[in-house]
């Protein structure tokens, strides 16, 4: 059976109601049930053609989810003046967006270079609505008065006068091809061949923006229907009339509508404490969930109920604070400049930093790269909206904090893992990764097994909590000296125990260094 052709369509999907509402208008059930149901039928004949990162296993399953389990988005086609109005899609992982076969479309260009296709609309089937974007989703062109041959040609699937087509990463050196194979080839048996290693499956949500709209408004809306998954809750972000790309928190600039970072304060003579940075950067508004906010404030009150001090703590969020009012210091996830530079410069400066705490919870690639947030609004991350792994390693190397811990609560940190388990220049820093995350790196990566971080207490050994774990203990061997204490440095197990008392003057928040403890450490240094 040929890739294009339609197959009977299950009974769930005639229980739609008659009227499909999507924000800012609305989609005739006729014609999203079409197009949600096609997509579906052929991520399941066609064995997984839309990914290759995930197993077979699992990408079956995923391919036969219920509706209900899939968060579906969509572009409203808009008609104009005797034609449909043209959009395109672009990705943050990729400058040459996403590729098809589709001849004769309109085509966007910038310095020469083509970088996307135009189509009447967009549709995109996520079937784990709800986890941090960097896992595959699936993307499908809608175009309008085609005709069943060409629609034929570009392998997608023909509707009548409209034709569904499989989107995938346009420059990927493993792209996804389809091979007729000898002896098996008729003109209705094709066999879809997944090429071993390739990522060109899509892990975001596009930016679906209408030809020549230069405000680059974003069109892809999550459909409200009791049918499939509910759409994530996201915060309330102001966005800002004129995109900020330059507006740097070390000047005090009145773009940035925030006091610069208090460097000369974070690190003081003869005192040494702890300190943690919390980076949410969440790319776009779609993309950032009301847990993600709810993630910093557990954990930011986890910190405080450590010891941690309120100027000790830097929160790097979204493109601003706006609903993080109640954390002290909250600086947008823009900067990254400034990030990069706090980083830096705790881990730089002598006697600075204890414990080195830092909460990362942002979009990542399949490399491992963070995406920030999309300042300028194109859709694309650019260098100065994503922090690698190369970065943020060159950040941390020959830190001198005692232990910097790396609490990791997104996708694919195994390639940090890799990088961290065999650097000498990062001997005293440690990944704990949260457990519920399922990425295709999940395996050999520490894991919070039994309670959330949010209830870490002050007298919790991270040695004992980490080890409760089954299988936990050969992955501990690297690190396990630094995990022998609590989060604020105290030893565990002594005997007698140390009390809350004890607990707060001697470890927790800031300690006095003896001067000649200071010139000691000093010279075991040089």
């Amino acid at each position: 059976m040929g890739f294009h052709t339609v197959l009977a369509a299950p009974l769930y999907l005639l229980a739609l109601q008659t009227l499909v509402v999507v924000p800012g208008g609305s989609l005739a059930l006729g014609q999203l049930e079409r197009w949600v149901r096609s997509g579906l039928q052929s991520l399941q004949l066609n064995r997984c053609l839309w990914t290759s990162s995930l197993s077979e296993a699992e990408c079956r399953r995923r391919s036969h989810l219920p509706l209900s389990s899939l968060a579906v988005y969509v572009s409203e086609p808009h008609a104009g003046p005797g034609y449909w109005e043209k959009v395109v899609a672009v990705l943050p992982d990729t400058s040459a967006s996403l590729g098809s076969k589709a001849q004769g479309s309109y085509s966007v260009r910038r310095s020469g270079q083509t970088l996307t296709t135009a189509h009447d609309a967009v549709l995109v089937l996520d079937p784990s609505p709800g986890e941090d974007f960097g896992h595959a989703v699936v993307l499908f062109y809608v175009d309008m008065n085609v005709t069943k041959k060409r629609c034929s040609h570009m392998d997608g699937i023909y509707l009548g006068e409209e034709c569904l087509t499989l989107a995938l990463k346009g420059q990927c050196q493993n792209q996804l091809k389809r091979r007729l194979r000898a002896g098996l080839v008729t003109s209705s048996s094709r066999t879809v061949e997944r090429t071993g290693g390739g990522l060109c499956e899509v892990h975001f949500l596009p930016l679906v923006v209408s030809m020549g709209d230069s405000n680059r408004t974003q069109r892809l809306k999550c459909v409200d229907n009791a049918e499939f998954a509910p759409c994530p809750l996201s915060p309330p972000l102001s966005s800002p009339s004129l995109p900020v790309s330059s507006c740097e928190l070390n000047k005090n600039t009145r773009r940035c509508h925030q006091q610069p970072l208090a460097m000369h304060l974070s690190c003081r003579l003869y005192q040494t404490c702890d300190h943690a940075v919390l980076l949410s950067g969440g790319w776009q508004q779609q993309m950032t969930f009301l847990r993600h906010v709810q993630n910093l404030q557990e954990f930011y009150q986890m910190l405080r109920n450590n010891g941690f001090h309120k100027n000790h703590i830097r929160t790097f969020f979204a493109n601003g604070g706006q609903v993080l009012e109640e954390l002290e210091g909250v600086y947008p996830a823009t900067e990254k400049t400034a990030i990069r530079n706090h980083v830096s410069y705790i881990c730089r400066k002598q006697h600075c930093a204890d414990t080195l705490v830092l909460y990362l919870n942002s979009p990542t690639r399949t490399d491992g790269t963070m995406l920030l947030w999309d300042a300028n609004l194109n859709g694309i991350a650019d260098l100065k909206e994503r922090y690698s792994v190369n970065e943020l390693l060159s950040d941390l190397a020959g830190c001198r904090a005692a232990r910097v811990l790396l609490f990791v609560d997104q996708s694919y940190s195994g390639v940090l893992y890799k990088r961290l388990k065999g650097s000498q220049k990062h001997t005293n820093v440690v990944l704990i990764q949260n457990p519920s995350k399922q990425s295709k790196y999940h395996r050999g990566i520490l894991d919070w097994q039994q309670n959330s971080w949010a209830h870490i207490s002050p007298p919790t050994c991270l040695l004992d909590h980490l080890g409760k774990g089954a299988g936990a203990s050969h992955l501990l061997e690297p690190w396990a000296s630094l995990l022998n204490v609590t989060l604020a440095g105290a030893p565990c197990n002594v005997t007698p125990p140390l009390t809350d008392s004890e607990l707060r003057r001697e470890y927790q928040g800031c300690q006095n260094l003896p001067t000649a403890l200071w010139h000691q450490k000093l010279r075991r240094i040089k």
